[in-house]
């Protein structure tokens, strides 16, 4: 049995009816359960339908975002997220570029390295080296009045960890960000790379090893080891090509407003929904949701 799940974004709430029962007439569903009235809605099918990509596509022409997975142990009890692009709405090495006066150079390397043309580890020490000289003091600025969350968040981990889910933010950003972010939402831990000071300013060098793809794949395998679960317990969730091992690693691997080679290697794409989509993939309606 396979549970296919329409959601729009919650801010512009466009699903209608009729788009839901013609697709589920069509792959001769079971009956249709509203999640959110006009944000999301699901059905069962018993086997994985055919044309699944070729309806994807016209949903998206449509902005509606489709996800169909398996009905059995949808409902994870692990919660792996990227933070940057992810958990908030900025990259937060390119905010304090922009402070250090090299934003537009180091967006762009960003870009590239997200895309998976650069490799991440060395893209991101030459990205740090261009920031030596800034002062600690902006790191806490650029938290206060650059920084925003992704909408959904709040949502996402404080309902999956009501459930009993554990939820850790892993990050190849810096542990300044994530500390601060991860005690916003609620995550139970967080893991990030670390900028080196030297008194009051930045040296331009961050500590080895780097937490890049490979980190959070060991991320993903530490957490589940240790609270003796399965790693197709876990959902993953991400944009960028650091993120592509623990996102095909993990039972459910999410490219949120990912990145077009990140997304064409992933199952589950969301595009138009916010963070809130994960937890209707899972099966949570909105009455369900914590705050």
């Amino acid at each position: 049995m396979f549970i296919v799940t329409l959601l729009t974004d919650p801010a512009r709430p466009i699903l209608d009816r009729a788009t839901v029962e013609s697709l589920r007439n069509a792959w001769g569903g079971g009956d249709a359960v509203w999640l959110d009235p006009g944000v999301a809605a699901e059905f069962p099918v018993e086997s994985m339908p055919s044309g699944r990509w070729e309806a994807w596509d016209g949903l998206q022409a449509l902005g509606i975002d489709m996800v169909v997975q398996p009905a059995e142990g949808r409902r994870k009890r692990v919660l792996l997220a990227d933070m940057d692009s992810t958990m908030i709405e900025q990259e937060c090495i390119d905010e304090l570029a922009d402070e250090a006066g090299v934003g537009p150079r180091v967006a762009e390397i960003t870009r590239r390295a997200m895309n998976g043309e650069l490799d991440f580890e060395a893209a991101l020490r030459e990205r740090v080296g261009l920031l030596a000289g800034l002062p600690v003091a902006v790191i806490e600025r650029v938290i206060r009045d650059r920084i925003t969350l992704m909408p959904g968040g709040r949502e996402l981990v404080a309902t999956m960890r009501a459930n009993g889910a554990y939820a850790a933010l892993v990050s190849g950003g810096f542990t300044a960000f994530t500390r601060e972010i991860a005690g916003v939402l609620g995550f139970d831990e967080n893991r990030a790379n670390t900028l080196i000071s030297e008194g009051d300013v930045l040296t331009g060098t961050v500590a080895e090893p780097i937490l890049g793809k490979q980190a959070k794949v060991d991320a993903l395998v530490d957490i589940t080891e240790r609270l003796k679960l399965r790693e197709d317990q876990v959902l993953a969730v991400g944009d960028g090509a650091n993120d592509l091992g623990m996102l095909k690693r993990a039972g459910a691997g999410v490219a949120l407003h990912a990145k077009p080679v990140v997304a064409a290697e992933c199952d589950i794409r969301i595009n138009h929904g916010d963070l809130t989509a994960l937890l209707f993939i899972q099966g949570y309606s909105r009455e369900d949701f914590v705050s």
